[in-house]
C-alpha cells in the first residue's frame, strides 16, 4: 500500500520547473522573460551579487515577458538573474492565535514572539458575498467618543472614512476608539506609517488591554508598495475570518489613502495609464472592492470599518477622498481649525454625516440631534459677527440662546483621551444642555 503511494505522488509531481530570466529594471519594477506565472504568483529571484533569493510578486503579464516588483531591495540585483516560480501568493493563515499579536504582511511576528500557530488559509482577495444575503445593520456600534455617538451614529458593519490632513489627530482618535469601542475583536492595519509611531501608537493609544483583544498588520513607508497593498489585504482576510466565526469586528485602517498611493505605484509599473493626480484605473476600481469586504455577515458578525483618509493639502476633493465619500457609509470630517482651538475630537459635525444614523436612532434621538446642529448652524453662520463685536445682544433671540449654551455645547464636544461616556450619557447630558440646564462633564 505504502508503494502505491509513492507511486501516485511521483506521477503527480512536477519533474521540471521553467526558469525565466531577467531582462531589465526600471524603479522598482523588473522585466524577465518567463517563467509561466499569473498575476499575484511569488516568484524569487536569485542573483549573484544577493545572498539570498528576492522575493517578488506578478504585477503584469505580457506574452510571455512578466513584470515583477519586489518585496525588498534591488540593490546587486542585475539582467541574466534567474526567476523562480514560487507558486500562488493569494493565501494567508489565520486564527485565533493572531489575538494580542503584531504581523507584518506575510502574517510573520513584529513583537518578537514565536510565530502564531494558525491552522485555517483564506485567500487574500476575499469571497464575494451575494447582497441579498447580508443582514441589515441595525445594532448600534458604540465608539465611546460623544460627539460620535451622539450626533453621528454608527452601527455594526457600516464603513466609514475619517478625513483630515496631517497631523489634526486621526491616530489619537482610532487608538482612543480600539480602547473604548463596544466590539468584540480589533484589526488595525498601520499602512505607511512612520516606523517611531507603530510603537507608540500600540503602547501610549491602544494601551496593554486594547492590544489584547487586537490583531495589528504593519507595512511600515519604508516598506515596498507590495508589501503595503499586502497588509491591507491581510487586515481584511483576518477581520473576514473572526466576523464568519460571529464576532463583531473593528477594522481600523490608517491609512487608506497610503494603500491607494501604493496601488497607483504598482499600476503604473504594471503599465497601467495615469488618470487624475497619477491615479490609475485599477485603484479606483479596488477600492469599492475592498469597501464591500466589510460589513455583515450571514454567521452574525460584522466588519465595521474606520478607514483614515489622509487629505492632501486639505483639499477634501481630492481623487481619493471623492471617490471614498461616495463609496462608503459616511464620513467623519476632522477640522485643521478645530485642532488648532485644541478641541479634540476635532469633528466637524457640521461636514460630516452618518448615513445610518435615521435607521439606527428613535425620534426623539433625532429631533435632539437636529437642535444641536440648527445651533451649530447657527453659531457657524455668525461667528465673524460675533467675534469682531458686530453683534448686540438681543438682536436675535434665537443666536442669544445658541451662544448661552455655545460654551457647554463646546465642552459636550470635547473628549480626553482616557474619558469613556455611553450613548445614553451623552444624550442625557445633551438634552440637559440643550435645555439650559448645567451638566457636570465627566
Amino acid at each position: 500500500m505504502m508503494a502505491a503511494q509513492w507511486v501516485d505522488e511521483i506521477e503527480r509531481a512536477s519533474l521540471l520547473q521553467r526558469m525565466g530570466v531577467v531582462r531589465r529594471l526600471v524603479g522598482q519594477a523588473i522585466e524577465a522573460d518567463g517563467p509561466n506565472a499569473a498575476v499575484g504568483d511569488l516568484c524569487a529571484i536569485r542573483a549573484e551579487r544577493v545572498d539570498a533569493p528576492i522575493t517578488a510578486e506578478v504585477i503584469g503579464v505580457h506574452g510571455d515577458r512578466v513584470t515583477l516588483m519586489p518585496y525588498g531591495s534591488t540593490q546587486g540585483l542585475a539582467a541574466g538573474a534567474f526567476v523562480r516560480k514560487l507558486g500562488a501568493a493569494a493565501q494567508a493563515q489565520v486564527g485565533e492565535a493572531l489575538l494580542g499579536r503584531v504581523i507584518d504582511c506575510f502574517g510573520r511576528p513584529l513583537d518578537g514572539d514565536p510565530a502564531p500557530a494558525c491552522r485555517a488559509t483564506r485567500p487574500l482577495a476575499g469571497n464575494r458575498q451575494n447582497p441579498l444575503l447580508r443582514p441589515p445593520i441595525d445594532r448600534v456600534l458604540e465608539t465611546g467618543v460623544r460627539a460620535i455617538d451622539g450626533l453621528l451614529t454608527l452601527g455594526k458593519g457600516q464603513r466609514v472614512g475619517i478625513f483630515a490632513g496631517s497631523g489634526v489627530g486621526k491616530s489619537t482618535l482610532l487608538g482612543m476608539i480600539a480602547k473604548t469601542v463596544k466590539a468584540d475583536i480589533n484589526v488595525i492595519a498601520l499602512i505607511g506609517e512612520r516606523g517611531r509611531e507603530v510603537r507608540e501608537f500600540i503602547e501610549r493609544q491602544l494601551g496593554e488591554a486594547g492590544l489584547a483583544r487586537s490583531v495589528v498588520v504593519v507595512a511600515t513607508s519604508d516598506e515596498p508598495a507590495l508589501a503595503r497593498m499586502r497588509a491591507t489585504q491581510l487586515a481584511l482576510t483576518v477581520a473576514e475570518y473572526f466576523r464568519d466565526a460571529g464576532a463583531d469586528v473593528l477594522l481600523t485602517m490608517d491609512s487608506i489613502t497610503r494603500y491607494a498611493m501604493a496601488r497607483r505605484e504598482i499600476g503604473l509599473a504594471a503599465g497601467e495609464p495615469p488618470t487624475a493626480r497619477g491615479y490609475t484605473p485599477s485603484v479606483f476600481a479596488e477600492l469599492p472592492a475592498l469597501s464591500e469586504r466589510c460589513g455583515t455577515g450571514p454567521a452574525g458578525g460584522s466588519i465595521s470599518a474606520l478607514l483614515t483618509v489622509l487629505v492632501e493639502g486639505d483639499d477634501f476633493n481630492e481623487p481619493i477622498s471623492d471617490a471614498l465619500r461616495a463609496t462608503l457609509d459616511g464620513h467623519l470630517v476632522l477640522s485643521r481649525q478645530l485642532a488648532h482651538q485644541g478641541r479634540f475630537p476635532a469633528i466637524d459635525v457640521l461636514q460630516s454625516a452618518s448615513r445610518l444614523f435615521g435607521e439606527l436612532s428613535t425620534p426623539a434621538e433625532r429631533e435632539l440631534v437636529d437642535e444641536a446642529r440648527r445651533v451649530l448652524a447657527l453659531l457657524e453662520r455668525n461667528r465673524q459677527i460675533v467675534e469682531i463685536g458686530a453683534y448686540q445682544a438681543g438682536s436675535n433671540p434665537t443666536l442669544d440662546r445658541a451662544l448661552q449654551i455655545a460654551p457647554t455645547l463646546d465642552a459636550w464636544l470635547r473628549q480626553r483621551v482616557d474619558e469613556t461616556a455611553s450613548r445614553t450619557e451623552a444624550y442625557a447630558a445633551l438634552r440637559a444642555l440643550l435645555s439650559n440646564e448645567r451638566v457636570a462633564q465627566s
